[in-house]
């Protein structure tokens, strides 16, 4: 599966929706398991969609509802004869015909709400993204720097982090400003962050998080092992 770095969020954001078949998806999983980029990707369009998902309960369908929506269809033109005898109402058959019809269109109205809810969600986009990762390479978290003192941590991995321990997050703006800390991560959630004003953030520029001790580093710069690292890319 061949694709460019800047494909990689909307590859994400169409498996995750479900509009690639089995074919494309099965590509995308394997590639995943391969790419961090795109796996980080894919578990924060999962977070994102989240909300959507919960808004909108299961709902059983039965046999009355295919009817409803079979009598509220217009008649087929050039299928059947005038002197043709009228179907009855709970005709089976030409439910069963309907069925993929308005399988279909209720398909197309499901992903236009998507489509809008997952605009009104992302109001703001983030200026830069950065995917953390540890020492084997694997994703432990994702960073949506919005430039406005606001940053938004998605964490991916779990950490067991002790009463007397807290994860730290930071960034380092220039190096003649040194790293600055964006604020702690209570419980090892993904969380927003207000931090402090800083220049507007940069591509290539560093993010990590690091293990503190509870109330954060006691001298304003990391002191404790780096959990993940990584640097920031500009989004679509």
């Amino acid at each position: 599966m061949s694709y460019s770095r800047d494909e990689i969020p909307m590859i994400a954001d169409e498996y995750v929706i479900g509009l690639l078949d089995a074919t494309e998806a099965a590509k995308v999983e394997l590639e995943a398991e391969r790419d961090p980029e795109l796996r980080a990707a894919v578990a924060a369009s999962r977070e994102r969609f989240l909300p959507l998902d919960e808004l909108a309960p299961p709902l059983p369908t039965n046999e009355a509802l295919w009817q409803r929506i079979e009598a509220a269809l217009p008649p087929q033109s050039g299928m059947a004869s005038a002197s043709a005898a009228p179907s009855p109402a709970n005709d089976n058959k030409s439910a069963r015909r309907w069925k993929p019809i308005a399988l279909a269109a209720m398909a197309a109205s499901l992903l236009l709400a998507v489509s809008l809810g997952f605009s009104l969600l992302r109001t703001q986009e983030p200026l830069v993204i950065a995917v953390l990762v540890n020492e084997s390479g694997e994703v432990q978290a994702v960073v949506e720097d919005f430039g406005n003192q606001r940053a938004m941590v998605r964490m991916l991995a779990d950490y067991d982090v002790a009463p007397d321990k807290t994860i730290q997050v930071w960034t380092l703006p220039s190096k003649e400003t040194g790293p600055v800390s964006l604020g702690l991560i209570e419980q090892a959630r993904s969380t927003t962050l207000d931090g402090p004003s800083l220049p507007s953030p940069r591509g290539d520029q560093l993010y990590e998080i690091t293990l503190e001790p509870a109330g954060g580093s006691p001298t304003g710069r990391p002191t404790g092992p780096i959990l993940a690292k990584g640097l920031a890319k500009l989004p679509l």
